[in-house]
């Protein structure tokens, strides 16, 4: 009885620490056109607000669940929780627009160790028959958040300013982690007295750096040379990490293991084409048919509740039916959301747009429980930190891409110009 008690305690705090990162997100998402003007800032630059973050969070994930491996999961954890709440509170002073962005970055470094190391706790605690469910109810609480912030924040920037959103989610951050030293109860050490390898994690970060950032500026030249440099230097990873006893990553978690591999892969792909909707939604709301952001976000917030509870049904469904045909069917009704959404124009009838937000929730929901699911499931105890930050790492390489798609758009259509 005590066990279980603890056990759903720490999944109290886990599912605290992931409400705030994607309420951040979703919330800022809406704030962003007042940013701009605060800051004077063009739209290619403003973009940078959110892809910063995405940048630095996909960059230190592998190598920062390698080292809660050798020195204790909790300890990142509840570090990661500490440095994104402090860094989340300073850009609620920015005075600046490069120091927001910088800020943002730093923030993404404490939600890398929050998401290489909080899966992987999650999983060591609960036994495999309970592991959908939980997995579930952790997605949808994310979901939770993402419907929360377009309204919440929506409010919040429309009567207190955008610098609001910064301070209540930092102050919310401080009390997690309070709550973490309380009630979690271990410290899941799999790697104790192993080396860290340094030039590994250089070399990955580069090689990461390099296609993001690459894909963020096509079409030019320099994107593409980005783009080129990052693939040279995580071919060089590769073969560098075969050859190691003890690597920043183990490679071969890849070529022994097709589900793992695939279902990695698909996640990628999920959200490379799906995490730019909301920022593309929000400004097309508010600068092309004239919504505050109050009104933008009680629209928004549709999405996010439809998978906030197709989610939580959906992983538990994935323990007792195919989560593969599950996740695959998920996409499928991602694909008819998307597709209806790329015909928008300034008199779409507004049902139809929520009828398209209502399919792309459904999809969404459908694929991220169960998805999940198969990935921890496909792995052995010991690798429960890499699946973690592989699977947090495709993620936010996927929403990075997203992104890097949306500023393409955006200084093609737009450039170096203020939104109007």
């Amino acid at each position: 009885m005590e066990n279980k008690k603890n056990n759903n305690l720490a999944l109290f705090v886990l599912c605290a620490a992931s409400f705030l990162v994607p309420f951040m997100g979703s919330a800022l998402n809406l704030a962003l056109p007042q940013v701009a003007k605060s800051f004077s800032m063009d739209a290619v630059t403003l973009s940078w607000v959110s892809t910063s973050y995405l940048i630095s969070t996909a960059i230190f994930q592998i190598p920062l669940a390698r080292l809660a491996d050798m020195v204790g999961r909790k300890k990142i954890f509840v570090a990661g929780i500490g440095a994104f709440s402090v860094c989340t509170l300073l850009c609620g002073i920015a005075v600046s627009g490069s120091m927001l962005i910088l800020l943002r970055l730093l923030s993404g470094i404490g939600s890398a160790m929050m998401f290489g190391t909080g899966m992987a706790i999650l999983t060591s605690i609960f036994p495999k028959t309970e592991r959908g469910k939980v997995l579930g109810i952790n997605v949808s609480v994310v979901y939770a958040a993402i419907a929360a912030g377009p309204f919440l924040g929506g409010v919040m920037t429309h009567y207190f300013g955008w610098r609001s959103l910064f301070f209540i989610c930092g102050a919310t951050g401080l009390a997690t982690v309070i709550c973490a030293l309380l009630f979690l109860k271990g410290e899941w050490i799999e790697a104790e007295g192993e080396k860290f390898d340094f030039t590994g994690a250089f070399v990955y970060a580069a090689g990461l750096f390099g296609m993001i950032y690459g894909f963020s500026k096509l079409p030019h030249i320099a994107g593409f040379m980005w783009i080129a440099a990052g693939v040279l230097a995580f071919v060089i990873f590769v073969l560098y990490e075969q050859r190691l006893e003890y690597p920043i990553f183990n490679v071969r978690i890849f070529s022994g293991n097709k589900t793992f591999t695939l279902s990695s892969l698909a996640a990628l792909i999920n959200y490379a084409a799906t995490f730019a909707a909301a920022f593309m939604m929000s400004l097309y709301l508010q600068y092309v048919r004239g919504f505050d952001a109050q009104h933008a976000g009680l629209i928004l917030i549709v999405q996010a509740c439809v998978q906030t509870v197709v989610s939580l049904y959906a992983g538990r469904l994935s323990d007792r039916v195919s989560a593969p045909s599950l996740a695959s069917a998920g996409m499928g009704i991602i694909v008819a959301a998307l597709g209806g959404l790329a015909f928008l124009s300034p008199s779409t009838p507004m049902f139809l747009i929520i009828i398209a937000l209502v399919l792309l929730g459904l999809g969404f929901g459908m694929f991220s429980s169960p998805n999940t699911n198969v990935i921890m499931s496909s792995v052995e105890p010991k690798q429960y930190s890499q699946a973690s930050a592989t699977t947090g790492t495709m993620r936010l390489t996927g929403q990075a891409f997203s992104m890097g798609i949306a500023m393409m758009a955006l200084s093609v259509k737009i450039g170096n110009r203020p939104i109007t």
